[in-house]
């Protein structure tokens, strides 16, 4: 099976309840190497460019809102099947809905606050780590 990336964004629920550290370290004991990571605050601008794919969701401005309105913590994150173990590490978008000891479960208040994004394929993972980061900033895994 051959690596795969996906990109974690630790949104601004994550950041403001103070929980990075701890889902940080649910990810490295989940096996996921971390190739890049960084905490930036995107714009309204930057926030709907990168979710541009949902733009015609009835969700997209509350998501662009939310998303621009405090820290967030984009990860680089690499593994052998990283898209699938990393959905099921986090658990469904609804918390209400997400397994016992997922991510989410154990966090998130609610579908919309939900701690953390996860790519969806291994496509758009890596569309999706090139939004944030150059191959500079990307350390290989050891």
């Amino acid at each position: 099976m051959a690596l795969e990336r996906t990109l974690a964004i630790l949104k601004p629920d994550c950041v403001r309840k103070r929980l990075t550290g701890e889902v940080i370290a649910r990810i490295e004991k989940a096996g996921f190497k971390i190739l890049g990571m960084k905490k930036l605050r995107l714009n309204r601008e930057t926030a709907g460019g990168f979710y541009a794919v949902h733009r015609d969701k009835p969700f997209y401005a509350g998501l662009v809102e939310f998303m621009s309105s405090g820290p967030c913590v984009p990860i680089a994150l690499e593994k052998e099947n990283a898209v699938a173990d990393f959905r099921s590490l986090i658990g469904a978008t609804d918390p209400k809905d997400a397994a016992p000891g997922t991510i989410r479960k154990l966090y998130a208040d609610s579908k919309g606050e939900n701690i953390l994004h996860g790519s969806d394929s291994a496509e758009n993972g890596n569309q999706e780590i090139a939004f944030f980061f150059s191959n500079r900033e990307l350390i290989e895994a050891a």
